[in-house]
């Protein structure tokens, strides 16, 4: 097992988040509900139970089990976390820097306001058509999370975690090119996480990947985002260390993520 001290340095506290995840009131966010409707309609609705690609889901979910307890599950953890401002330290090592709320005011305040759209935009879909959790088909699963009674038996489809994820994703590669391959990756692993918390299922994380490109790719479109961006990357840059330095939990992060996710 990891050490959870630097682990967490690394990543944030970790926080119970989803399924019942409470609404940020600091900032509103770029799209209005034609907008999101219209990016929720253009996802195919959820794997028919009983389909091949349902089958194939529940049986590679099943095979997750076995990362219970590893380091692996450990970074999964503190990946239910993924309110602003804790959870953009999920991609310190990946920017190589360290930040904290209080020097970077505007970034928070971009990243809620893409947290609200992409959250909006993945709850519009699951209000369509219902798809069971792992830990909901299979009430005695663990979940390497708080999870209530009412959250297993909440929307699986399409994963609001990986909507968020890649839409925090898509605007740090966009405030630091340079590093976006890193970037991506940790918004693509936190997708993952949610795997091996055995709170989605593989489709419903690749359908939230889809969604999160498509939100960004609309919120970034709108004028008032330039000035956000262009705000934000000024604090980075004021914060980045000379030497570049990792910040605390890199290495443990990196060992966690060499585990293969099955």
């Amino acid at each position: 097992m990891l050490a959870a001290g630097p682990l967490a340095a690394c990543v944030g506290t970790p926080a119970a988040l989803r399924p019942e995840a409470t609404r940020l009131a600091e900032a509103p966010g770029y799209l209005d509900a034609a907008a999101l409707r219209g990016l929720g309609d253009a996802l195919p609705p959820p794997p028919a139970s009983g389909s091949g690609v349902d089958l194939d889901d529940k049986a590679r979910s099943a095979r997750l089990t076995a990362l219970e307890d590893s380091d692996r599950w450990l970074l999964a953890t503190a990946h239910a976390e993924l309110r602003p401002p804790l959870a953009l330290q999920h991609f310190n090592c990946a920017l190589g820097v360290r930040l904290e709320p209080q020097a970077t005011p505007q970034l928070t305040r971009l990243m809620q306001r893409l947290f609200q759209d992409a959250d909006a935009a993945a709850e519009g879909v699951k209000g369509r058509a219902f798809r069971a959790r792992p830990v909901g088909d299979d009430p005695a699963r663990r979940s390497c999370q708080r999870v209530t009674e009412a959250g297993r038996r909440s929307a699986s489809y399409p994963s609001g975690s990986s909507t968020v994820a890649v839409v925090y994703g898509e605007a740090f590669a966009a405030l630091d090119p340079e590093r976006a391959p890193e970037i991506r990756r940790m918004a693509h692993e936190i997708g993952q996480s949610r795997l091996v918390c055995g709170m989605h299922y593989p489709s419903d994380v690749a359908a939230g990947e889809v969604l999160g490109r498509a939100v960004f790719a609309a919120a970034a479109d709108r004028p008032e985002f330039a000035a956000d961006l262009t705000a934000a990357r000024a604090e980075l840059a004021a914060i980045r260390a000379p030497d570049g330095g990792a910040a605390p939990g890199c290495a443990s992060e990196a060992l966690a993520l060499s585990a293969a996710v099955p």
